[in-house]
């Protein structure tokens, strides 16, 4: 699979339709500029994600990032909009049973019965919202694994965020051994649940959908845009000159 290096995160050239008929097994992850600038400053959350067996394009801005570095990328494959794609690609697999961990009480329960009203079967089989810090607390942590791991799910899209959903997955996936795919996909229970909107298409389009948000979360969200971001376009134009290096000391592969 062809893929390019954005700084030291790897986004696999890869299509929606293609993703859909290989993800089978392992771990997804959908690296967008937060991500790849956390890479840049998490050693263990970078080493975790690197090892993800898919990590595609999240958004309009990495797609064009991509492009400066000389790979035209098929498209992007946000998490909020891959789910519903991929719960209606397997709506007739009955193997396919997923759960859903993340997001504030109840708001899982809305997404889940949501979705299997939608797809027309129990596609979703479990969820739960942990409380906040549970990722210290060893108790709730097996706590969780009981509860995944006494339901058929073989599916787990985590929402947590990263990186605490990626480090999750990374500690813990050894302890699910029924499950095939985890998918890392921050805030789309929120959108299954209805709770956030996704931004309208002329926003999408022109590469707007994080001001989009930002307009809906401008109080958590400003920071994240306008002060641990913004060093991604600088280190962008290092790389295409040459002089970009890899905080963990790793040599760039593409």
């Amino acid at each position: 699979m062809e893929s390019v290096k954005l700084l030291n995160t790897r986004i696999d050239n890869i299509s929606i339709k293609e993703l859909l008929e290989k993800l089978n097994k392992g771990v997804l992850v959908t690296p967008n500029v937060d991500d790849i600038m956390k890479h840049q400053r998490d050693r263990e959350f970078h080493e975790m994600a690197d090892q993800a067996e898919f990590s595609v394009c999240d958004s309009k801005i990495v797609m064009l990032s991509a492009r400066l570095r000389g790979v035209r990328l098929k498209e992007t494959i946000p998490g909020s909009s891959f789910f519903p794609q991929y719960c209606d690609y397997h709506a007739k697999d009955e193997n396919v049973k997923i759960f859903l961990l993340g997001a504030k009480e109840g708001v899982g329960l809305k997404a889940q019965e949501r979705i299997n009203k939608r797809i027309g079967r129990e596609i979703i089989v479990g969820t739960y919202s942990p409380p906040f810090g549970f990722e210290k607390d060893n108790a709730e942590c097996e706590k969780i694994l009981k509860i995944i791991n006494d339901t058929p799910a073989n599916v787990v899209l985590v929402g947590l965020g990263n990186p605490k959903q990626t480090k999750w997955i990374y500690k813990y996936k050894k302890h699910l051994p029924k499950v095939d795919v985890f998918m890392a996909l921050g805030a789309t229970i929120d959108f299954e649940a209805g709770n956030i909107k996704r931004a309208p298409a002329i926003f999408q389009k022109l590469a707007l959908e994080w001001f989009y948000r930002f307009i809906q979360e401008s109080k958590r969200l400003w920071r994240r845009y306008f002060i641990d971001d913004l060093p991604f376009f600088w280190h962008l134009f290092k790389q295409m000159l040459g002089l970009y290096k890899d905080p963990w000391g790793k040599k760039e592969q593409d």
